[in-house]
């Protein structure tokens, strides 16, 4: 499986020791950032989204510094699902109910130990459908129904 992960300024020491444990484990594609240096973390965001969309990648991961931003900025594609992973049920769940295919954490809030358990625990979970299924479909509709109108 080939995971597409990112950062800005604020991950990037969560996205280093990630790659350290997990890096002979997973293949991963690393977009960025590459050093500590400030940048803005939708630039990321977008690069990781794009690798998913571009079938680079299956699944993707995000780090800024709480994590919300990058959420926020790879929920405004459609066919893309975020979600902020604090714990090991919310990592669980994620897939299991919500069939997320990006994970966001945040570099300043969180056990770098932590973080790398919680993204393998998602890894291993599968999608569970029915009742969920209905949910994420009524999510597909809203996509296409009001993405990209903006509002008035």
């Amino acid at each position: 499986m080939k995971i597409a992960i990112g950062c800005d300024h604020a991950g990037f020491k969560l996205k280093q020791h990630i790659l350290k444990k997990l890096g002979s484990k997973y293949q991963f594609i690393d977009v960025g950032t590459f050093t500590e240096d400030s940048t803005d973390y939708p630039d990321y965001a977008v690069k990781v989204v794009e690798a998913i969309l571009g079938g680079e990648a299956e699944v993707g991961v995000l780090i800024c510094g709480t994590g919300i931003g990058m959420c926020i900025t790879a929920n405004k594609y459609r066919g893309i699902y975020a979600a902020l992973v604090y714990s090991d049920e919310t990592a669980m769940l994620a897939k299991r109910h919500n069939n997320a295919n990006v994970i966001c954490l945040g570099g300043r809030m969180v056990d770098f130990d932590d973080a790398a358990r919680w993204l393998e625990l998602w890894l291993g979970e599968r999608f569970e459908g029915g009742r969920h299924l209905r949910r994420i479909n009524k999510i597909k509709e809203l996509e296409e129904r009001v993405c990209g109108q903006g509002f008035k």
